[in-house]
Order: C-alpha cells, then sequence, then structure tokens
C-alpha cells in the first residue's frame, strides 16, 4: 500500500478577515481532504460563514493565502470560485420561486446563449439526479416544491457545475428526519467519489454522526481540528463556547391552566393568494409550551403571522383569555399580551436601517415609560432599557446606535428575544426562535421560553427541529398544508419517526395505538 500522502483538496493559511473593526477570521488554517466530510463548528460570530464565503469567492481576505488542489487561488468573485470547483449551497437557497428547477440549475451557466439546449441540460439533471440519488422534476416551477426539495435544486445546482468541493451550510435545519437521512447519503455518495464537503451545522448528534475530522472556531480563531472518533459532544461544546455545558434544560412539570390562546376554524391566505391554513383549530393554555412541528412552507408562518394580529384571517376565531380579537388592530393584540418571535428576523422582526435603540422601541415606544407628555418618545429611558436587555441576552454590537444591519443573523435573533420576552407576556409565539443560534444561545433561548411558561404564559413554539420540539412540548400538533395532522397528548409517548410521517401528511390516527390507554388525541383532522 502507498504511504504517499495526497494533495488536499483546499489547504487555507493565515486567514484574515476584519469587518468595521471586528476581528471576523485570526489566522486561521483549514483544509480539506478528498473523500472527507470536515465540518466547521463555532458559535455565532466565531467566523465560521466568514470563512467559506472567502472560500467560496464572497468575501476576500485580508491576509493569508489559499490553495485548491495545489494551485494558489486568489478569488475575486464566487465565478472564480466555481470554476476551481467550489459549490456553497447557502442556508437561504439562491434560486428563482417563478422559474423551473432546470432554468434555475442552468442560471448563469457560463456560455449561454439565449438559446439554450433545454433537452441537453435537463438529460444532465437526470444522470446527476440518477447518480447521487436526488430526484426532483426538473419541470416543475421552484415555488412549487417543498423546502427540501429546494435545497435538492441547490445541490443539483453546485454540481452541474462540475463542483468537487461542496459547502452545506445549516443543511438539515429545514428538513424532517426521513430528509436529513436522504441527504446524508447523497454526502456519502459525494464523498465516495472523492470529492470533499464542508459541513457547517449546530446540531452535534448529526456532525458527530456525518462528520471525518471536525474543526472548532471561537471568537474568529481556529480552537482545534480532530478526528471525529477523537471527540465527545461535551467536548465540543466546551470547545465552542470555553466552558462545560449543560445540554438539558431544567424542564419542571406544570399544572395547565384556562386557555391562553384560543383559535378555532381558521382559514388564512398567503402572500400570492393561496390558501395557506384551513381550517386549522388549537388551544394554547396557561402554563403550558405548545409544540407545533412542521416542515418549512407547510402554513406554520401564516398561521402565526394571524394569531399574532399582522395577517388578515379569511374565517375562524381567534381569542386571548376569552377576548375576540379577529380583525382587531395589531396593537390590540399586544395590548392583550401577544408577543411574537417571527422566523423572519429581517423582514417581519426587525428593520436593517434602524439602530438597536429603534428596533427595541417598534413595539413598544407607544407605552407610558417611553412617552413624554404623551406625544414625544423618551429616547433616555429607551437607550436605557436597550442597554440592560443587550447586556442580558448577550447581543455582540459595535454601538446602540449601529443599524441592526451590522449584526450577525444570531445576534439580530437575540435583539429580536430581548425585545419580546422581557414583559411577561400572557401569550408567547416563537417561530424558529432558535434558528442559526449556537449551543449556548439556544440553551438560553430554550431556558427563557420554559421561564416564560412557568410564569403563567401559553407558548406556541414552532420549530423544524424535532429534538427542542421533543424536549421542551408539553404537548405537540403536527402541521401539514395547511392542516392539523393530529394532536399528542404525551410528548414521551411518540417517536422522531412519527412525528416525521406527520410532517409529510400521515394523519396520526393512521399509526395510533388501538389502546384505550393511548396517549393520542387526534385534533381537528381535516
Amino acid at each position: 500500500m502507498s504511504t504517499v500522502q495526497q494533495e488536499p483538496l483546499v489547504t487555507m493559511r493565515g486567514i484574515e478577515k476584519v469587518f468595521v473593526g471586528v476581528r471576523a477570521n485570526a489566522e486561521v488554517d483549514f483544509d480539506l481532504d478528498r473523500g472527507e466530510v470536515h465540518t466547521l463548528l463555532g458559535e455565532n460570530g466565531a467566523g465560521k460563514s466568514t470563512l467559506m464565503n472567502i472560500l467560496s469567492g464572497l468575501y476576500t481576505p485580508d491576509s493569508g493565502s489559499i490553495a485548491v488542489k495545489g494551485l494558489p487561488q486568489a478569488f475575486r468573485s464566487p465565478r472564480d470560485a466555481i470554476r476551481a470547483g467550489i459549490g456553497m449551497v447557502h442556508q437561504h437557497f439562491m434560486l428563482v420561486p417563478t422559474l423551473s428547477v432546470w432554468e434555475n440549475v442552468a442560471l448563469g451557466l457560463e456560455g449561454n446563449s439565449i438559446l439554450m439546449d433545454k433537452d441537453l441540460i435537463v438529460k444532465r439533471i437526470r444522470d446527476i439526479q440518477d447518480r447521487y440519488g436526488i430526484h426532483v422534476d426538473p419541470m416543475t416551477p421552484v415555488w412549487q416544491i417543498s423546502i427540501g426539495e429546494q435545497q435538492r435544486v441547490a445541490i443539483i445546482k453546485a454540481l452541474y457545475r462540475n463542483a468537487e468541493i461542496l459547502i452545506l451550510d445549516e443543511p438539515t435545519s429545514v428538513l424532517t428526519p426521513q430528509e436529513a437521512r436522504a441527504l446524508f447519503e447523497t454526502i456519502r455518495q459525494i464523498t465516495a467519489e472523492r470529492h470533499g464537503v464542508v459541513f457547517i451545522s449546530h446540531k452535534l448528534d448529526e456532525v458527530m454522526d456525518i462528520s471525518d475530522r471536525i474543526t472548532v472556531l471561537r471568537k474568529g480563531r481556529k480552537v482545534a481540528t480532530l478526528p471525529v472518533a477523537e471527540v465527545t459532544k461535551e467536548s465540543l461544546a466546551e470547545m465552542m463556547v470555553g466552558r462545560k455545558v449543560v445540554f438539558q434544560v431544567g424542564k419542571t412539570l406544570q399544572n395547565p391552566g384556562r386557555v391562553a390562546l384560543e383559535a378555532r376554524d381558521l382559514v388564512v391566505r398567503g402572500d400570492r393568494g393561496r390558501t395557506r391554513v384551513d381550517h386549522f383549530s388549537l388551544d394554547v393554555r396557561q402554563k403550558e409550551l405548545l409544540g407545533l412541528a412542521g416542515v418549512s412552507g407547510n402554513g406554520q408562518e401564516e398561521l402565526c403571522d394571524a394569531l399574532a394580529g399582522i395577517r388578515k384571517i379569511e374565517a375562524g376565531s381567534i381569542k386571548v383569555d376569552g377576548y375576540e380579537l379577529a380583525g382587531r388592530p395589531i396593537r390590540e393584540f399586544q395590548k392583550r399580551g401577544v408577543s411574537y418571535i417571527p422566523a423572519d428576523r429581517m423582514g417581519t422582526g426587525l428593520v436593517r436601517g434602524m439602530n438597536l435603540r429603534e428596533n427595541i422601541a417598534l413595539r413598544k415606544y407607544w407605552r407610558k415609560e417611553f412617552t413624554r407628555f404623551r406625544f414625544f418618545i423618551h429616547w433616555e429611558n429607551i437607550a436605557g432599557r436597550t442597554g440592560q436587555l443587550v447586556e442580558r441576552f448577550g447581543v455582540v454590537h459595535p454601538g446602540l446606535g449601529y443599524p441592526a444591519r451590522m449584526l450577525s443573523g444570531g445576534n439580530l435573533q437575540k435583539l429580536m428575544l430581548a425585545r419580546e420576552l422581557t414583559d411577561d407576556p400572557k401569550v408567547v409565539i416563537a417561530v424558529q426562535p432558535t434558528w442559526g443560534l449556537d449551543v449556548s444561545a439556544t440553551l438560553f433561548v430554550r431556558e427563557t421560553l420554559l421561564e416564560q411558561r412557568d410564569k403563567g404564559a401559553g407558548v406556541l413554539l414552532v420549530s423544524d427541529d424535532l429534538e427542542e420540539i421533543l424536549s421542551l412540548s408539553d404537548r405537540i400538533a403536527v402541521i401539514h398544508n395547511g392542516r392539523l395532522m393530529g394532536l399528542v397528548e404525551d410528548p414521551d409517548s411518540v417517536t422522531e419517526e412519527q412525528l416525521g410521517l406527520m410532517m409529510a401528511g400521515t394523519c396520526l390516527e393512521e399509526f395510533r395505538p388501538h389502546s384505550a390507554e393511548a396517549p393520542f388525541a387526534p385534533g381537528k383532522v381535516v
């Protein structure tokens, strides 16, 4: 057997990158070998995405060197990186919804004329699908396919361009367990062909499952690079945050009180005019955390927009503490104690161009403590409150007067949580509240939600993370195509597999035990 060491696919040495005085990468070294899955781990702001954005040509490093297959590179754009065989699948897939799958794959190809050879492109797409087991109809418009299928399109697009180096940024955050397993099979097929995969994730279980090596970054610096056989979840978390991390949240049993939020037969349309919520009913009680599981894009965001008063309902009823709010102004929802953490943190939750103080004041400026002489905003009080909140929630920021767009995704989420979870609301609607957060921040958010529940609030938690749903929920509802698939009264009685099947459209009744002692309730299944 030959002992000659093959040249790495990627060699990055001494990478430095500074943004507005913040050192995002500090002398970082990183390698990727052929046939390897190399995972990047780190807290928000640790420098993972910056490092991979440099490798994919989105950023240029301030100093350091990059070599691909032994050849020095100086990428000036993503096109340069693509030519070198690098493809990146971002958390938010860069696809055009109105175009078909094959048109999205072909979009931006070098040498394309106005008259593209559609049949040839479709044939090659099908060849890639057969080769890697990632199937989706090339003729279907992207807006008509699921989130999981959109991810497959993004991967096909990279492979179509002959990518030998595939960067996957939080690839399982929007997938069911079954879809995640299918993705892992695709990754293994890709690495079996001697390609390399860089895997970025916050889910330590899946990191341990799919990785060959793991590199941990903290505050822009590399802490260690180790084979997966030499680490544990606990040791990885400790390297990420610099201290021991307790994974289990301190969830205590509570006796739910009266109904805090009651929704009956809700019908809600989406932005395209299609019915996204179809006669959906649920109750959230005081001192209860109700988890709502579902694959992203199945109506849960439209449902929560309606429950928070920011989207009109076509039919149905919404009550908080017995008070009818359907058709009422959004401020009435706020006054009745409804707090909302939307999934779209920069479109619905925060305003990019406003500074931190202004974003904290957005849903509170009319309150007595934030006004003077009834008509003027009391900016000194707002500034003081903002300072307290960003410190408590650990928001890393350059200054309270800087615009929100200067913050990382994780810190934007923390800023929104700080605004919504500190006034003892009666109802908390949280949609993907830990999405994009690191281990310690995730634990903090989960504990804060449970704290709100323990204080007496009714909490509706919408999450794609089944581990989060199972560990936090007192009851679990499942949504598919805007309809309720069923209610699980005892989360300990259901498996991730069963929830995954329900999320894919299987009614709970179809695998409900026949025993009278069964802890399931079908809910209203339409």
